[in-house]
């Protein structure tokens, strides 16, 4: 058998929870079920909304939105601060679900997953079968229901679980999986965002089989190395396996500050994204090499700047000497700003020099 047919040999599922968070809360309280909720700090301070239920998104809510902006849109809405702690054990009950059928789980986030059932622990060969009884089992055990997708790579799994919100079941297969990926439309592909899906759109490129059209150069042109991936997702290749064992890429924390803030005025709010990081870092045993800095200005237009360091980094007075140096060499644009953040990424997990010696900074990079 050649690689291509044994990748399309594969059974995987992406498995999706139905707005997570906002279920759980309407799981627990009787009282709110059937209503608009909404997951989020004070929608009368500088928060925004982490997720939202069903009920609330026919009124255009969405994830990220400001609190104040969904508050304006649903003046009805429940507005209920996270609990996040509670939902990572909700989380783990279904992850061991997930795990009493096949070791291969790629966690995602708390609500998603992909899983390769393709060799399970049941001896189920059916795919269709598999999403049935682990939805059926998420159900009765949680109260919660999730949207599924099966097919025979994680990037038509990833489709299919979207296609059918919530509650949802679908499968992409040999047969059908050109057909779908030549209707939708280029903004739902992944890697396509808005500015190159109107770069893509005035060219006359609308749907997948607009790209299919398209040969990799021309798609490289456009969209860089992410165009080599289009170009093969659109023919429905992707041989990435599941990862069970995935090193986490980046760490970070933000905030959305209480008040503007000018550009001038940000290094405290910095160190204080800063020092939690670090924090979380020395508690986990991590190191790492690239640290962006992220600012959201009052417009809602977003900038980040990163720099690699030669050695790993930790602590906070090394995490503030990047940061420093980002601001100190990059201009920023003068108007308020209205969050921070701070992230490391190329991890090394365990990886703790006794000796370091000073960093020195190898590159500076504009994403």
């Amino acid at each position: 058998m050649d690689t291509a047919n044994q990748d399309r040999a594969r059974i995987i599922l992406h498995i999706d929870m139905d707005a997570f968070f906002a279920a759980i809360e309407q799981r627990d309280n009787p009282d709110i079920r059937g209503l608009p909720v909404i997951i989020s700090g004070d929608p009368n301070m500088r928060s925004v909304v982490s997720t939202c239920s069903y009920e609330a998104r026919e009124f255009g809510i969405y994830s990220s939105m400001p609190s104040k902006t969904a508050l304006r849109l649903c003046p009805q809405g429940v507005f209920i601060k996270p609990r996040i702690n509670y939902y990572k054990e909700v989380a783990e009950g279904i992850f061991n679900i997930y795990r009493s059928w096949t070791d291969w789980v790629e966690p995602l986030s708390l609500d998603e997953a992909f899983l390769d059932m393709t060799c399970n622990k049941y001896g189920v060969g059916s795919g269709i079968e598999i999403a049935v009884k682990l939805k059926e089992t998420i159900r009765r055990e949680t109260g919660l229901t999730c949207s599924a997708g099966v097919s025979f790579n994680k990037f038509l799994a990833k489709i299919a679980s979207d296609y059918q919100k919530p509650n949802g079941l679908t499968v992409i297969n040999e047969d059908n999986y050109q057909g779908i990926l030549d209707e939708m439309a280029v903004s739902k592909f992944f890697g396509v965002g808005k500015v190159t899906a109107e770069k893509l759109n005035r060219r006359g490129i609308y749907k997948g089989s607009d790209l299919r059209r398209m040969s990799e150069k021309d798609l490289c042109d456009i969209m860089n190395l992410r165009g080599s991936v289009i170009y093969r997702n659109i023919r429905g290749i992707d041989t990435r396996p599941v990862e069970p064992d995935r090193e986490r890429k980046s760490v970070g924390k933000e905030s959305t500050l209480k008040y503007d803030v000018q550009s001038k005025d940000l290094l405290p709010y910095f160190e204080h994204e800063a020092r939690q990081l670090s924090k979380q870092l020395q508690r986990k045993n991590i190191r790492g090499y690239t640290v962006t800095i992220k600012i959201k200005y009052s417009d809602f237009t977003v900038c980040t700047r990163r720099m690699t360091c030669s050695e790993s980094i930790q602590s906070l007075n090394e995490i503030m000497e990047a940061v420093k140096y980002l601001l100190e060499n990059n201009k920023l644009e003068e108007k308020p700003v209205r969050l921070v953040g701070v992230y490391l990424s190329k991890i090394n997990a365990g990886q703790i020099s006794g000796n370091k010696e000073k960093t020195q900074y190898e590159q500076l990079s504009l994403f």
